[in-house]
């Protein structure tokens, strides 16, 4: 080969690793573009989710807030004082004087009228308290 040639082939092999040098260089830019849409792209679907996973959560508290405010509503107000009432047990004007059958239930009265005075005596030991509490203030 002749010096010139060489210098020619030389010079085409030159610019051939040039020409793809410079195609590299383009090609790596696309990908570091790509790379930053891909890694844009990922952080806000990462941020939808957690948006999402968010607002449900907040929806499950309002719900629950909703319902507990339900629940309260529907409860009936309770009385500030309970007063409790002893009422005497009902008499029972007829009393089966016949012989029971069998697998017949007979139903008697029951009267304890010892239960029924220890009930009244602590309400009357209350109101004779409340009387005396009276007369103090006068």
């Amino acid at each position: 080969m002749t010096p010139s040639e060489e210098l020619a082939k030389l010079q085409n092999k030159r610019a051939g690793l040039e020409e793809e040098s410079r195609l590299l260089e383009e090609k790596e830019k696309t990908l570091e573009e790509r790379v930053k849409i891909v890694e844009e792209s990922l952080a806000i679907q990462e941020l939808e989710d957690r948006n999402q996973m968010k607002l449900n959560a907040v929806k499950e508290l309002e719900s629950k807030i909703s319902e507990l405010e339900k629940r309260l509503k529907k409860t009936p107000e309770e009385p500030e004082t309970f007063t409790p009432t002893v009422e005497p047990p009902e008499q029972v004007t007829e009393i089966a004087q016949e012989e029971p059958i069998e697998g017949e239930v007979v139903v008697t009265e029951f009267q304890e009228p010892e239960m029924s005075q220890q009930l009244e005596q602590p309400f009357e030991d209350l109101k004779k308290q409340h009387e005396k509490k009276k007369r103090k203030l006068f």
